[in-house]
Parts: structure tokens; sequence; C-alpha cells
């Protein structure tokens, strides 16, 4: 039977649905390939200029043939050899037929694949970092415009002190900030596998230049200067230690980790009616009930999330698991886990680029909610203010309890507005009028600090980032669904 590759068989909707074309061509075959390509050229160029016998010419054909992958000789070879990098040098070799002898020389299969992994991951970390700082620059511009509206805080979900909506989204941006500082720190110590042989002892270049120590060394620093790095790894085995790939989705487990709450405490207060992800004119909710407004987009980050922290468990497992100088039972969860996270992540950041990009305040709803529940926390403030007007401390806080009571009950049980600061209103041992009890009772009074921590935030931990980062903000994202 023959297969329609696009219908017939399973299709991987992290590149179908969810990814940028960027990150997925940052794990196509045609990066992969075309940088082993490169790594090839690196290392005949370091060859060379340390004295081994490669010419110019050999190095110019190797650079002519960088991107035309001729894939049907690699595919044809690997069915012969089971061996895919050595398909891929027969394949170049064909390309190449004056550099085919020194293709490769001295190295093992990880120069290429080892390498390439790591310079995925950098690149796929840079594209990260790009799309977390533009999430954090619509959530601060968000939380500069909400900085003073009050609105509800919760704690165990129940309501508690008010805060704003702009304070609300500075504790989105701190977890995203620590987030981007780990990932900061990570870019700035990956490093290369390197040129170390088979086992990570250099031998076969020891051969080849008959045991120059300093020659050998000069190569693996050439190599590593040469595809971008300052340095490889000092020591490896025929790997660079798997615990690298466990560190990488660690940071992006950890991004997943706060883009997850961020997308709960949406979907929460969706619910609420106080703030709804953009909703576009011809969005359906859903398929039998015409009226509503999921918030699918933020319950999607949830879903990805939860696979991105999942996933980071196997690169955890197998750096775990590693025998001695290597064992081949990391190579096909490598293949799965690490594109994937990355994926799945960019995925993420898109969508949350996307949905920090229109986020709908409905500050009418936000004010009954407040207005349902203020009169209870604002009791205190009262009863302090009666206290110094003379009142009796005791007998005032007893007053309020009782109101509360019925105030509570006429909510909860009847469904009716609270009525508890018109019972204070009209007791007179409280020593206040209306107007005096009403002024109180301005929710601005009630946020603490709020708007000016906003303000404090931005200015100390987030601005000085967005500034130096002016070239990468703004950017456009596509979601496919």
């Amino acid at each position: 039977m023959s297969i329609n590759t696009t219908t017939e068989v399973y299709q991987n909707p992290l590149i179908n649905r969810y990814a940028s074309r960027e990150m997925s061509f940052i794990f196509s075959d045609d990066f992969k390939f075309s940088t082993w390509r490169k790594l090839w050229i690196a290392l005949a160029e370091g060859e060379m200029e340390l004295g081994l016998n490669i010419t110019q010419a050999q190095i110019d054909e190797m650079k002519a043939h960088i991107n035309d992958i001729n894939y049907d000789e690699a595919i044809k070879r690997e069915k012969e050899t089971r061996h895919d990098v050595m398909s891929h040098v027969y394949a170049f070799g064909l390309q190449c037929p004056s550099a085919k002898p020194i293709i490769h020389l001295g190295a093992t299969s990880a120069y290429v694949g080892d390498n390439t992994d790591v310079i995925q991951m950098n690149e796929g970390l840079m594209l990260v970092r790009k799309k977390l700082i533009n999430a954090i620059n619509n959530l601060a511009k968000f939380a500069l415009k909400y900085k003073d509206l009050p609105t509800l805080g919760f704690t165990h979900f129940q309501p508690a002190q008010l805060t704003t909506v702009g304070k609300r989204s500075c504790l989105w941006i701190q977890e995203l900030l620590m987030d981007l500082e780990e990932l900061e720190f990570q870019l700035g110590r990956m490093k290369l596998r390197g040129v170390k042989g088979t086992t990570g002892t250099q031998a076969s270049f020891m051969s080849l230049f008959n045991g120059d120590h300093e020659k050998i060394k000069q190569l693996d620093k050439i190599v590593a200067q040469k595809m971008g790095f300052s340095e490889s790894f000092a020591v490896t085995g025929q790997t660079y230690s798997r615990k690298l790939d466990s560190q990488v989705l660690s940071v992006l487990s950890h991004i997943a980790e706060s883009t997850y709450k961020f997308s709960n405490d949406i979907r929460l207060l969706q619910s609420l009616k106080e703030l709804e992800e953009p909703f576009e004119k011809h969005q359906i909710g859903s398929s039998a009930m015409a009226y509503k407004r999921n918030p699918m987009r933020s319950e999607r980050i949830g879903a990805l999330a939860r696979f991105v922290i999942t996933n980071s468990l196997n690169p955890a497992f197998t750096a775990a698991t590693q025998w001695f100088e290597r064992t081949l039972d990391d190579s096909a969860n490598k293949r799965l886990a690490v594109p994937q996270a990355f994926l799945a992540i960019d995925s993420i950041l898109d969508i949350m680029i996307n949905v920090t990009s229109g986020m709908v305040v409905y500050e009418k709803m936000i004010k009954k909610h407040i207005d349902l529940e203020l009169p209870f926390m604002a009791t205190e403030t009262i009863l302090m203010e009666a206290v110094k007007r003379g009142g009796d401390r005791q007998e005032l806080h007893e007053n309020i309890r009782v109101y509360s009571m019925e105030a509570s009950k006429r909510v909860k049980e009847e469904g009716l507005d609270n009525n508890l600061i018109e019972l204070i209103i009209n007791d007179p041992s409280f020593h206040m009028s209306k107007e005096e009890i009403l002024n109180l009772m301005d929710a601005r009074n009630f946020v603490g600090r709020a708007p000016e921590q906003v303000v404090e935030f931005l200015e100390d931990h987030v601005y000085t980032i967005l500034r130096e980062n002016i070239d990468i903000l703004n950017i456009q994202v596509d979601l496919k669904v």
C-alpha cells in the first residue's frame, strides 16, 4: 500500500500546529546536516592551519556544497551501513571528490553529532531568550497601564486584601526574570564537545600530529572559535556529558512552570469575567454552547507546559544512567526529548506573546467583586477611626461582628448585595457620618504600596533589560491555530 505522507502517517503537532518556523528550522535536517558539513570544514581548516597536508582548494570545494545536501545518496548509503555519520561522509565525498580523502579526518561520529547538538541547543536558547524578553515587555506595558486599578487579591482562591491589576502582573514578570537570568547563565556556559577522538583521549590526533600536544590543543580551540564558541569541554568521553542536556531542559522546564502559572491565573480571571485573553471576531468557543468564550490559548499553554516539565526527566535519567565513556541508549531518547522540549517551549512563548499583547480588562466586573468584599475588609479601618472619635473598641468590635454575620448571610443565602456598610452607617455608636464612612471605602485606600511597587519594580528590574534588548522587541508571532 502506498502511503500519503501528509494524511496516512502520524504528523507531530508540535511542527504542524504549534511551533514557529524559526524553531522548527533549528532542529531540521537542513540545519543539522549543513552544520555537520561546517564542522568538517572547520576541522579541515584547523588541520591545514596546523600543518597537515590539506589544500585550500579542498576546503573551497567543501564550502561550495554546505547547503546542497544530496540526501538521496546519504539515505541509500545508510540503508546499507546502518550508520548515519558515515553515510553523510560518503555523500559529501561524492560532491567533493578532491576533498574526499580528508573529510572527517581524525574525528569520531560524536564530533559532528555532539557538536551539532550543542549548536542547536545554543541557537534554540537564543530564540527562547528573544521570545521570553518579548513576553516580559508585553507584561511590563500591561503592568504600567493598570498599576493603579484596584482588584481583589486572592489567597487559597478566597478573597483577600486588595492589590492592583498591574501589581499582580509584576508577579508574572518576576518569575520570567528569574527564568531569563537562568537562561542567560546557561547560554554563558555552553561549550562544544570539541575535537576529542573516539573516547575523548585525542589518540587519533596524536597520530596525525606526531604526538605534538600543543597542536592538538590548538586544534580544539580553533574549531570551537570557528563554530562561534569561546571554548569546548576540557574533558569528554566519546560524548559530552549528557548532564548538559539535563541542564538545558531544566531551564526550559522552569520557563514552562512560570508560563503555566500565568496561564492558570488567566483562566481563573476569565472565569471571574475580570480579564480575558484575546478572542477573535470569528473564533468559536464551543461547538455546542455558542455563547462561550473559552480561554483556549491559556489552556494550551498549560497543556504544553506539562509536556515540557515532564519531558525534562528524560535527559535527567539519561545523564544518570550513562556508562563509562558512553552508551548508545542516549541517542534515541535525545532525538525525541531535546528538540521537542524546544519546540514546545517555543510554542508556549508564542502563545504567551499573543495573549499578553491583547488582554482585555473588565473594570466594572472587577469593581463589582470589590464591592461585594470590601465592606468586610474595611471594617478594621472603620473601627480604628471610630475609636479615635471616642468609641468603645470592644463594643464597636462586637457590633461589627454581628453586622458582618448578618451581611454575610444576606449575600450567601439570599443572593443580595452586601449591606454591611449601610448597617454601620445607621449605627450612631460609630460617631461617623455617611460621607465620612463612604470616603474611607475608596478601594484605592486599600491597595497599600501596590502602584508604587509596580513603578519601582519596572524601573529597577525590567526597563534596563528591555533597553538593552530594544532591537529584538515587538516581534510578531503567527499562531497557526
